[in-house]
C-alpha cells in the first residue's frame, strides 16, 4: 500500500511539473546562454526549485494561514504570471525584464520559478503535506524522486534536442508552447475564479 502510494504520488507530481513540456522553455530561455554554461544553469534553476519545494512542503501551510492566502488566488496569481510569460513568448520584445539578468543569464525566473516549481507543482506538494502530515518523509521521497526526473530530462536531453531541432525548430516550438500556455494560464484563472465565484 505505501509503495503503491509512493508511486503514484511521484508519477502525479512529475506530470504536474511537465519536464518534457518544459523542455523548449528551456532551450528558448537559455538560447543566449553559452553552451558549455547551460547545463550548469539548468542544474542552479533545478536545485533552487527543489529548495521552493521542500520548503512548502514543509512550512507551505504555516505562510497560507499567516498570510491569509487563499489557494484560489494562489491558482489565479500563477495563472496571470504564466499568461504573461506565454504572451513574451508568442510576441518576445527586444528588452524583456524576465530575459534580464546580471550575465544574460535566467535566475530563479522563469526556469526555478514557474517552469520546474510552478504554482501547480506548490499547490500539489502542499496537499501531500495538509492531506497526511503524518507522512512528510515519505512526501519528501516523493518530492526528491520527482525532481530526479525533472533533472535526468532537463539537464540530459534539452540540449541534444537543441541540436536536433536548430534555430528554426527551437522558434517553431517555442511559439507553440507559447500559444498551449496561454491556454493552460487562462484555464487556471477560470479554475480559481469559478471556485471562488461557488464559495
Amino acid at each position: 500500500m505505501e509503495l503503491t502510494l509512493f508511486i503514484s504520488t511521484a508519477f502525479t507530481l512529475t506530470l504536474v511539473m511537465d519536464p518534457l513540456g518544459n523542455i523548449p522553455m528551456f532551450m528558448s530561455a537559455l538560447k543566449n546562454v553559452a553552451e558549455e554554461r547551460r547545463r550548469a544553469v539548468i542544474l542552479r534553476e533545478l536545485f533552487i526549485a527543489l529548495g521552493i519545494m521542500v520548503f512548502f512542503l514543509l512550512f507551505g501551510k504555516y505562510l497560507v494561514s499567516a498570510l491569509s492566502l487563499d489557494l484560489t488566488a494562489m491558482s489565479v496569481a500563477g495563472g496571470i504570471v504564466l499568461f504573461i510569460i506565454a504572451m513574451q513568448m508568442i510576441f518576445p520584445a527586444r528588452h524583456s525584464p524576465l530575459s534580464e539578468s546580471p550575465e544574460g543569464e535566467p535566475f530563479i525566473v522563469p526556469l526555478a520559478i514557474p517552469l520546474i516549481a510552478g504554482p501547480s507543482a506548490l499547490t500539489t506538494v502542499m496537499i501531500f503535506s495538509l492531506k497526511d502530515p503524518g507522512r512528510i518523509g515519505m512526501w519528501l521521497g516523493v518530492v526528491g524522486v520527482s525532481w530526479l526526473i525533472n533533472a535526468i530530462i532537463l539537464a540530459g536531453l534539452s540540449g541534444r534536442l537543441s541540436k536536433l531541432l536548430g534555430q528554426r525548430g527551437l522558434l517553431a516550438m517555442e511559439k507553440l508552447m507559447g500559444m498551449i500556455l496561454v491556454t493552460l494560464s487562462v484555464q487556471m484563472i477560470m479554475t480559481g475564479l469559478k471556485k471562488f465565484l461557488a464559495s
